[in-house]
């Protein structure tokens, strides 16, 4: 029997980021105006300033990206909503984006969600002293033989892990500096390119495991809600629902691989043919296309791509 096509909302994570995201829309439409100043008057400073006009260094560091790129893409799903009326039948952020997704699906108010990325990037930021751990794009390389390389370049001291698992031959390693350096060097020498990130920690590696337990405490006093509007997570590619399980969830990504492969696969075995980006950048919707190019991709990134998207929907 052919299962009914459904759509999934997809959110962009930390990387998306740029200087000038949010600032058309902002202009532009009220509803997304409301956003930006709320997370300001949350925040106690002008992260729509800092959005709009950097300074990019400021941007980019961990504390300050994570509430940025959520406000935009909570601003752009609100216009979005009110131009077009579209509604998800399943959600999906990677990794930072998981937390735009339950704001969409009414697992945690914007407010909370803002506050918490906040200390989440903090958490992540102090996890380790400056320069111990790093990360870096693999491109070219099948899965198995990585993973081969990350565990025999590992020991108790010092490990690298894959942490995203974005698309076949394209993954993200974290760990120990050295770790990550001996890897590179390994994998080159086997024929896969090699792109060193510039983040200031190693996210998603066993290295997280204090910024782990200090969010854990964060949520303690965070209330979260159960979503009609499923929601697959990062750390197991599963669909959450409740709660509990989605606060749970948020704590084990940190330290946890990225599964947004398998994320998006299982969504396709649901009968999910359309899928929109809505966050700044393009970087989902480059994903879905190595993924499923048959699919429905959609972009809405600024005033342009939500435009073009409600004037197709009024043919």
């Amino acid at each position: 029997m052919q299962t009914k096509a459904k759509t999934a909302f997809l959110f962009p994570g930390q990387g998306s980021q740029f200087v000038g995201m949010g600032k058309d829309i902002y202009e532009k439409y009220p509803a997304a105006k409301a956003v930006f100043e709320g997370a300001d008057k949350t925040l106690a400073f002008s992260l729509s300033e800092l959005c709009f006009e950097g300074p990019e260094m400021e941007l980019t560091l961990t504390a300050n990206t994570q509430p940025a790129v959520l406000t935009a893409s909570i601003a752009l799903l609100k216009v979005l909503q009110e131009e077009t009326g579209i509604k998800a039948d399943y959600v999906a952020g990677h990794s930072l984006g998981e937390y735009s997704a339950l704001v969409c699906a009414g697992g945690l108010c914007f407010e909370d969600a803002l506050r918490t990325v906040r200390q989440r990037g903090k958490f992540m930021q102090d996890a380790v002293p400056a320069g111990t751990g790093t990360m870096a794009a693999i491109m070219g390389m099948e899965s198995g033989k990585l993973q081969q390389y990350c565990e025999e370049l590992s020991h108790e001291d010092i490990k690298v892990v894959i942490a995203n698992r974005n698309c076949s031959g394209q993954y993200v390693v974290s760990g120990h500096s050295e770790a990550v350096q001996l890897l590179m060097q390994t994998v080159q020498k086997a024929g896969a390119l090699i792109f060193p990130l510039a983040v200031s920690a190693p996210f998603h590696s066993p290295l997280m495991k204090k910024a782990a337990d200090d969010l854990s405490g964060w949520l303690e006093s965070i209330p979260f809600n159960d979503i009609c509007v499923p929601l697959i997570n990062n750390a197991e590619a599963e669909f959450l629902q409740r709660a509990g399980d989605l606060k749970a969830s948020l704590v084990r990504q940190v330290m946890a691989p990225v599964l947004w492969e398998d994320s998006m696969r299982t969504l396709i075995a649901r009968g999910v043919d359309t899928f929109i980006e809505i966050g700044p950048g393009k970087v989902l919707s480059g994903l879905m296309k190595r993924i499923d190019k048959s699919r429905n991709i959609i972009n809405v990134s600024d005033t342009a791509s939500l435009e073009n998207l409600a004037a197709k929907l009024r043919v």
